[in-house]
């Protein structure tokens, strides 16, 4: 059971359950430093994880298989089918960004002068929890709320009307999403590497000063230059809503669509904003790569004697470039293949920066997956610290004292569950884009049999994916 202590500490207790041949059968762990925004496993799920490797496998390559098959335009019908709902001004989104950024200021407040406790303070939790794996399932889920939440938007708007001047549009084209890529990996490494990115007053400086910087930026070039490829958060959300099943209009009419279908119409990416996806889909999946038995063995670290984030820094920066690069060759080296296998004239680029669109549904599963045990535990304690974020005793939403129901992640019926859940959703994230590659692929190609045909080696990438991500949910970690 993953029980985090006060001061952040964290006890771990291991079951084994079925033990997949050539693994011992359980383990136990003494206490170890724990973070707010980690994703602890309740449990190491040493179940017969060949067979769900194998199942895994043959489902996504049993998905290429069928829609190799299937009739173009019967697909194409299936991703325009739309039901409309209603119409959602956008009368309020001053109002509701200006309360977001208030909002914001408490959180940094809090982290300064409130609670040092990641788990009592509300900032690392509200950052790292509801914020990042909370709001970007549900932009994946719901369409694009970050828009309405944006601390930006609102400040922008009042600092137009009382200057009086229109905001220019200053940033070159050429520069592209590279702003927000830099950003993001900052952000990663911050979020991954830094000793202590929960500390409450490490973190309130850090959140503190990016914002000042992003607003600066956005009175230099423009709010909406900076926010759609400078801001990370916002390209991040921005790229994520595009799998939501929510569809809006220019005039403000949502529809619902099925998930992914947006990814078909979005235009191709130029490499900066390549680069940025496969950040986000590495970022996450080196996380849970770094803490693995097998990637502390490799550098000659006992497991079993965490030496603590602080004695990691050089490795890790090395692995979260490492994870980026070996991911972005093996994309470009696939695209590369299926174009020469289809006999294409559209540019390497060009068909790269199309079919990166299929990444965000893997991207998606992946974050769910992988921080869905800390996302049940730690959102709790977000709900109980934000009715009390300076630690005076306040009770402002009547949760302060309310009990946090660790059981949720403990114990063999909730390993049970746990493990079917994370691996149908990576399972079924893969399945999902090799359809969404499948749609895009019939843009760049007018004969069926040579989309088909130029899918095979991403579908190969993606199988390939799909076995790693099962083994790292499945294999014994540390730290």
């Amino acid at each position: 059971m993953s029980g985090r202590t006060e001061g952040g500490a964290v006890e771990r207790c291991i079951s084994a359950i079925r033990p997949f041949p050539g693994l011992v059968a359980s383990l136990a762990f003494p206490s170890t430093p724990a973070f707010a925004h980690a994703s602890d496993r309740g449990h190491v799920l040493l179940l017969p994880t060949g067979y769900y490797v194998v199942g895994g496998a043959l489902a996504v390559a049993a998905s290429f298989l069928v829609l190799a098959l299937l009739p173009p335009d019967s697909l194409d019908r299936f991703w325009r089918k739309r039901l409309p709902l209603f119409t959602f001004g956008d009368g309020a989104r001053t109002a509701v960004s200006l309360v977001s950024f208030a909002g914001f200021a408490i959180l940094i407040a809090a982290g300064l002068f409130g609670s040092r406790d990641p788990l009592s303070n509300p900032l690392p939790l509200t950052v790292w929890t509801l914020l990042w794996v909370g709001l970007a399932l549900l932009q994946g889920l719901a369409g694009d709320l970050w828009s309405w939440l944006n601390p930006w938007y609102g400040p922008c708007r009042v600092a137009s009307r009382l200057s009086g001047r229109t905001q220019p549009n200053l940033l070159p084209q050429r520069l592209g999403y590279w702003p927000a890529f830099l950003l993001f990996f900052a952000f990663a490494w911050f979020e991954l590497i830094d000793p202590a990115p929960d500390d409450p007053a490490r973190l309130a400086w850090a959140a503190g000063a990016y914002w000042l910087l992003t607003f600066a930026a956005m009175q230099v070039v423009g709010y909406r230059d900076w926010s759609l490829r400078g801001e990370f958060l916002t390209v991040f959300f921005s790229m994520v809503a595009h799998f939501a099943i929510v569809e809006r209009n220019e005039d403000g009419r949502l529809k619902l669509c099925w998930p992914g279908a947006k990814l078909l119409g979005g235009s191709p990416l130029p490499l900066s904003g390549i680069a940025f996806l496969l950040l986000a889909l590495s970022s996450v999946s080196f996380d849970g790569l770094s803490k693995t038995f097998f990637w502390l063995g490799w550098f000659g670290i006992n497991p079993l004697e965490f030496p603590g984030r602080t004695a990691l820094i050089g490795i890790g920066s090395f692995g979260l470039v490492l994870s980026f690069a070996v991911l972005a060759a093996v994309f470009a080296l696939a695209v590369f293949l299926g174009q020469h296998l289809a006999g294409s004239n559209h540019s390497l680029g060009h068909a790269a920066g199309l079919l990166a669109w299929s990444i965000v549904p893997i991207a998606l599963a992946y974050r769910f997956a992988h921080y869905l045990t800390a996302l049940l535990v730690d959102d709790q304690y977000a709900i109980a610290a934000l009715s009390d974020p300076f630690a005076l005793g306040w009770n402002l939403f009547g949760t302060a004292d309310m009990s946090i129901q660790a059981g949720v992640v403990a114990g063999a019926g909730s390993a049970w569950w746990l493990w079917n859940l994370q691996a149908g959703v990576i399972i079924g994230g893969h399945m999902l884009a090799v359809l969404v590659a499948h749609g895009l692929a019939w843009r760049l190609h007018a004969i069926p049999a040579r989309a088909a045909l130029s899918q095979f080696p991403l579908t190969v990438l993606m199988i390939a994916y799909t076995v790693l991500g099962l083994w790292l949910l499945a294999t014994p970690s540390a730290g």
